[in-house]
């Protein structure tokens, strides 16, 4: 192909994206080489600056705006309670030392430069939002006080022990949405008639729930909610402990409380969902929703590559970086739209995963078309994705069902022990 003269916006978006998809280490002569522009490294280089950070940001954004013509919805029993179910989460990664004063990490034994990124995934549309990238030092605990924001009445939050806060729940509460979370140990717990403190040691059976005032009362925090208990199998429970001896001898040079160590026989959850919206055998299943995102996650480190950058310049891994979430986006949305489509009419699911890797093997040859022409592009996917349904289906197994089959279905109980260690 002959080279053309100059690199267009276009054509960088295109490299920063698609092309980006097809490269584990991006360096500068890889994209001089992908672009199939007459430009040098040098050159390259020198097009990485604050102006075109502004652009890859502006095209996130727009990305993240733009919504599927035909809004169609998951289907399933339990879905049809709530407006939307949106799963928080986020994940970091190291960076070059030299980004230590834009993006510091912990230092220390941890890395002098980490970034992190926060997202929101609404699970029965398959929208996928990157809210913010921030420092490694700022934990997600912080993050909650903005989580309210994005919140409708009668939307169903999950997300794990790392954003738990009260007053988050408080305000969730106050305005008419729901969420399910793990519980923190040691947050108060009371009864709401007897307003004595709830003794969870003399929890028994299998499961175990009640309706509980929970937060601080001095703080004005309090908020009722019910309080789901899950025993987990022995094998389980002595690994939980094994782990959380490690991580507090490590940490504090003693044993974790007596108390502590107890109650890693149980699956500790809290909702503000009534019971007949939310049984206690549905509960645990619908928060192993919560590892949709982490299986996302998995994929844009592994695919495509976020967490590896051969740079030291702001501009530039910022860049990188927008590029990458921004393909992450797209791709996750063709598989949201396919994989709805697939379970409400067969009852069959779309592995991400698999999608993931059959875009990237296409990776070089879409980026030439786009470089070509944006129409050719569209003309080849139009065509070539409908040909990669069949290899990325999900197999049906004996042995274990996937997330939304549980849901459906039940849980088998071989299938337990899994959800149990998650």
């Amino acid at each position: 192909m002959r080279r053309k003269k100059i690199l267009s916006a276009i054509d960088f978006l295109a490299l920063m994206t698609v092309g980006q998809l097809g490269m584990k280490h991006p360096s500068l002569a890889g994209m001089v080489e992908a672009v199939k522009v007459a430009i040098s490294r040098e050159g390259m280089h020198r097009r990485f600056t604050g102006t075109a950070v502004a652009f890859m940001r502006r095209c996130a954004e727009f990305v993240l705006k733009q919504k599927a013509s035909e809004m169609i919805q998951l289907q399933s029993k339990i879905f049809h309670r709530f407006k939307r179910i949106l799963i928080f989460d986020s994940t970091s990664w190291d960076i070059h030392p030299a980004l230590r004063t834009i993006l510091p990490g912990c230092g220390g034994a941890a890395s002098d430069a980490n970034c992190n990124v926060q997202a929101c995934y609404e699970y029965t549309g398959g929208e996928l939002a990157f809210f913010e990238i921030t420092a490694g030092t700022i934990p997600d605990n912080v993050y909650p006080a903005q989580l309210t924001a994005h919140l409708q009445p009668d939307d169903l939050i999950l997300f794990d022990l790392g954003y738990f806060c009260t007053k988050t729940l408080r305000d969730i509460t106050r305005i008419g949405a729901y969420f399910l979370c793990r519980f923190f140990v040691g947050t108060a717990l009371l009864d709401p008639h007897t307003l004595m403190p709830v003794d969870l040691l003399k929890m028994k059976g299998d499961f175990h729930q009640m309706r509980v005032l929970m937060g601080s009362q001095h703080r004005g925090l309090q908020v009722i909610c019910r309080r789901v208990c899950l025993r987990v199998p022995q094998e389980i429970a002595n690994e939980r402990r094994r782990k959380m001896r490690k991580a507090m001898l490590k940490k504090r040079k003693h044993e974790p409380s007596k108390y502590h160590l107890q109650m890693a026989d149980w699956t500790l959850m809290v909702t503000n969902t009534p019971e007949e919206w939310l049984s206690p055998e549905t509960v645990r299943p619908l928060y192993s929703l919560r590892w949709q995102v982490e299986l996302l996650f998995k994929q844009i480190k592994t695919v495509l590559c976020i967490h590896k950058s051969n740079t030291g310049k702001e501009n530039r891994l910022l860049c990188e970086i927008y590029g990458k979430l921004i393909m992450a986006v797209l791709i996750h949305r063709i598989h949201a739209d396919i994989n709805i489509r697939l379970w409400n009419t067969r009852r069959r699911e779309l592995s991400m995963e698999k999608l993931y890797k059959r875009i990237q093997e296409r990776a070089f040859i879409i980026l030439d078309l786009l470089l070509i022409s944006r129409k050719k592009a569209s003309t080849y996917l139009r065509y070539e994705i409908p040909r990669l349904i069949k290899s990325c289906l999900k197999s049906r197994q004996r042995s274990r069902r996937t997330s939304l089959e549980t849901i459906e279905y039940g849980q088998l109980k071989a299938a337990s022990r899994i959800a149990d260690a998650a």
